[in-house]
């Protein structure tokens, strides 16, 4: 075994850097839909090897063989991200090399700074393994948070598809999640490595925690029952418009109708269509026009809300007041069962390069726009706060991609009951970015305790309760509704009470412990 990593020692450069690339790419075949997460005990112990011998000794070829593992990574985790440029071809193709590679190769600065600070911390072995696991958690947290954070596809993810170790994110969050799974990963490096008895036996060790921890998130779904709210029954409608019709004004009658049709459909679990429905929850930007300011789109909206109803759907708002331009929101607003604006939410994360274009100043002379058409950029709204919809239900609303930052999620001083995420994925056709919209939902579900209603406009939308569960999910790319009781939230997590302190103490032990093996040469 030991042979290999001599063996790896001696490959061209060339040959190196295609491998960094290769192992990469294996660990995000981990990620949803495909789950192929054994893939990672291959992919993280060949780049940890490379990172190892000695022509990754300086902080250059340290930081070029992390880049190359990264960019392979995420090469293929944002390869969905393509699609979006395929709705207007003719307009926006030839931007999608130029901003799929900057993506790319802008996330894997990270992971190359990650690699040369583990380098630099220890060289090898299971204390290099360590210092790893830790410097990828740190730079995957500051990835979610820096301009303006991307946290999209992060090894954390891989969790989903490893049934009860999703629940440690209950604890230690997304990041946290990553780094142990880094971590366990690893471990066949040592193995292949190391003749320090000591370091074995700490690996080992600390490969046992795996199986340990997967156990109690089996025996945490096992001992709860997931109760339901009495009296809060809620449907969701998935109209799956192709994104190309969805902009259309002279769709917008039938889209409209098509919404009304569903909304009001009779259903095996609710043989009266809307009737006893307390909750009613369309896509993001539902239609294409401002609902709010339809005094026609209200007056169709009372009889079918019947007073008893509450609607929420995500809808371009203009707020025109004192300005002389208009600002554009993407918001969510909530309507009484009178068909009246009750409430409303503005988005204020967002999309890069689809709802602003960053750099506008030197990318818009090139010929650059951002992929949704409004005058100007979309204007962010205030922050995370708790709505209270008709019938006292207290909700955390959150449009598209906000519900993949785990920070900031909700207001900590006015906890929800739930949380309702709205969004459209039509953008992305059948590819694997729905399924990662989807599971980073659940994590969000994990991390707080606190049931999720999803409505994508092509899907995939779901009901998630407070543990992950998937209770109801319509498929990608077709029509229809789902009628659910409401899951119940649970008590704060300790996640959802403490944030990311649990993660600083992990990273804590984990740079200390590989400090320690360091210092001590795993004596």
């Amino acid at each position: 075994m030991i042979r290999l990593i001599d063996h790896i020692a001696e490959l061209s450069p060339w040959a190196r850097r295609a491998l960094s690339l290769a192992a990469g790419a294996l660990v995000a075949l981990g990620l949803p839909p495909l789950g192929a997460w054994p893939l990672a005990f291959v992919g993280l112990p060949l780049f940890l090897a490379l990172l190892a011998s000695g022509k990754s000794a300086s902080w250059r070829g340290s930081f070029l063989a992390g880049w190359l593992f990264g960019l392979g990574y995420f090469a293929v985790a944002f390869h969905w991200i393509g699609f979006a440029f395929l709705v207007e071809a003719e307009t926006y193709l030839w931007m999608m090399p130029f901003m799929l590679g900057a993506l790319a190769g802008g996330m894997a600065i990270y992971w190359g700074l990650a690699a040369m600070a583990a380098k630099r911390l220890s060289p090898d072995g299971l204390d290099l393994v360590l210092a790893f696991a830790a410097a990828l958690g740190l730079a995957e947290w500051l990835r979610g948070r820096l301009f303006t954070g991307f946290p999209w596809a992060v090894p954390g993810l891989l969790a989903d598809g490893m049934g009860g170790l999703t629940q440690l994110a209950s604890l230690i969050g997304m990041t946290g999640l990553t780094v142990v799974i880094v971590l366990w990963a690893s471990l066949p490096y040592v193995l292949l490595s190391d003749r320090a008895r000591g370091k074995l036996l700490a690996a080992m060790c600390i490969g046992l925690l795996m199986p340990a921890f997967w156990a109690w998130g089996e025996m945490r779904l096992a001992s709860e029952t997931g109760d339901m709210v009495a009296g809060v029954a809620i449907r969701i409608v998935q109209p799956n418009v192709p994104q190309e019709q969805k902009w259309r004004e002279d769709h917008a009658r039938a889209i409209f109708d098509q919404l009304k049709q569903l909304s009001t459909m009779a259903t095996g679990e609710r043989p009266d269509g809307i009737g006893g429905v307390t909750l009613l929850v369309w896509p993001e930007s539902a239609v294409p026009f401002l609902i709010d300011e339809s005094p026609v789109a209200r007056a169709e909206l009372q009889p079918m809300l019947g007073g008893r109803t509450a609607l929420v759907t995500g809808s371009i708002r203009v707020n025109r007041d004192g300005a002389e331009a208009a600002d554009v929101f993407n918001s969510i607003i909530v309507f009484d069962g009178d068909g009246e604006p009750a409430a409303r939410y503005d988005k204020w994360r967002l999309v890069p390069g689809g709802e602003f274009l960053p750099l506008a100043w030197l990318l818009e002379p090139l010929g650059f726009r951002k992929v949704v058409r409004t005058p100007g950029n979309f204007t962010a709204g205030e922050g995370p706060v708790s709505i209270l919809l008709p019938g006292g239900l207290k909700a955390a609303l959150l449009v598209c991609y906000e519900v993949i930052f785990p920070d900031r999620l909700i207001d900590p001083a006015d906890r929800p009951q739930i949380i309702v995420n709205v969004t459209n994925d039509g953008w992305f056709g059948r590819s694997t970015g729905p399924w990662q919209h989807l599971a980073q939902s659940r994590l969000r579900a994990i991390e707080q305790g606190l049931p999720v209603i999803r409505a994508a406009n092509t899907g995939i939308s779901a009901v998630i309760d407070s543990h992950g569960r998937y209770l109801h999910r319509l498929p990608l790319m077709e029509e229809g509704v789902i009628d659910s009781l409401l899951p119940a939230a649970i008590a704060p997590t300790a996640y959802g009470r403490w944030g990311d302190w649990l993660l600083l103490l992990l990273l804590v032990a984990t740079s200390g412990s590989a400090i320690i093996l360091k210092l001590t040469g795993g004596r």
